[in-house]
């Protein structure tokens, strides 16, 4: 039986298509690459979820291959503001109901406007958070798009 996140159930009650990977963790290992070891995947195929403050203070999601790091300006640029940074790891909980390790794009406290690299594409399906540590969801990046309105660009370097 899949364990029931916020995530999880959304996918449900929108009759989403996807698979879920629990794996162990430590504090040590929750990034995207270390996951991706967890869960014998390619770690591009290991989406992380980024949060970041535009300098209109509006939030904007980020959903970008594991072993990547967000182009600020590319990110910036889609988003409609001059300027983008991260939000800080004691924002994250507040802002978007996750904690670092177990930030999904599915199932935040607000819907913010989202981004998915648009290398996405290249596979049938790709891992994001479940919504908690020690847990993956495998799913079609269309379908994910879908559900969480966003939209595919290029923002890694």
């Amino acid at each position: 039986m899949k364990k029931k996140t916020n995530a999880v159930r959304i996918l449900e009650l929108q009759n989403i298509p996807f698979e879920t990977s629990e794996y162990e963790f430590n504090e040590e290992e929750i990034d995207a690459v270390s996951v991706a070891g967890k869960i014998n995947a390619e770690p591009e195929q290991v989406f992380k979820t980024l949060v970041t403050r535009g300098n209109d203070n509006n939030y904007f999601v980020f959903i970008i291959p594991g072993n990547y790091e967000l182009d600020l300006k590319k990110a910036a640029a889609v988003s409609g503001n001059k300027k983008v940074e991260l939000i800080k790891v004691k924002e994250l909980h507040d802002v978007t109901g996750y904690i670092r390790g177990g930030c999904s794009p599915v199932g935040m406290k607000k819907l913010f406007p989202s981004y998915m690299d648009e290398s996405a594409l290249l596979y049938e399906r790709i891992y994001v958070s479940a919504g908690i540590r020690g847990m993956q969801v495998l799913i079609h990046p269309k379908e994910l798009c879908s559900v969480i309105e966003g939209k595919f660009a290029d923002i890694i370097l």
